[in-house]
């Protein structure tokens, strides 16, 4: 086997992991950012279903701005490890998959949400809802605030179940 590459050298350090102990899970670069999404997927998810248990769309917004508080306060340093592995994805083409996958993931459990509380097409108001979260992200970590998300997500759920 190859020498461990440097960023995997880095991971482990970072990680507090003995040099070495990193490429016996993650045998490739690719491999190590495909296991921190997955990583990130489990640790996120929990998070995302306690917000989906709502009755109205008012309780939706108000919960998914809780979420978005949540992802930008006590889980800052993973929603922004989150936004740069998808500017790397633009030239990972597996780890562009991975975070498909993982978006797709977060999609399905929003959609029977909207679904039973009669949107019209719950898939793409799924993935206006999680476009809009993204650019939001992007919006609070490269400005360093956290904008008030409510009235962005108003007019999405708003429109989404008109």
């Amino acid at each position: 086997m190859k020498a461990p590459t440097r960023q995997l050298r880095v991971s482990a350090a970072s990680a507090t992991a003995a040099k070495g102990s990193t490429s016996n899970y993650f045998r490739t670069r690719a491999a190590l950012l495909e296991g921190v999404v997955g990583w990130m997927l489990r640790q996120e998810s929990p998070a995302v279903g306690a917000a989906l248990e709502v009755e109205t769309g008012d309780e939706l917004v108000e919960e998914l701005a809780r979420l978005f508080e949540f992802m930008l306060g006590p889980n800052r340093v993973v929603t922004t490890a989150r936004m740069v592995l998808r500017l790397e994805a633009g030239h990972e083409p597996a780890l562009r998959e991975a975070l498909a996958r993982g978006g797709a993931a977060m999609t399905d459990l929003v959609v029977p949400v909207l679904a039973r509380l009669g949107a019209a097409d719950p898939l793409v108001a799924a993935k206006a809802i999680g476009v809009c979260g993204q650019g939001l992200f992007v919006q609070a970590i490269a400005g360093g605030s956290t904008p008030d998300p409510r009235p962005v997500l108003a007019v999405i759920v708003r429109g989404a179940l008109a």
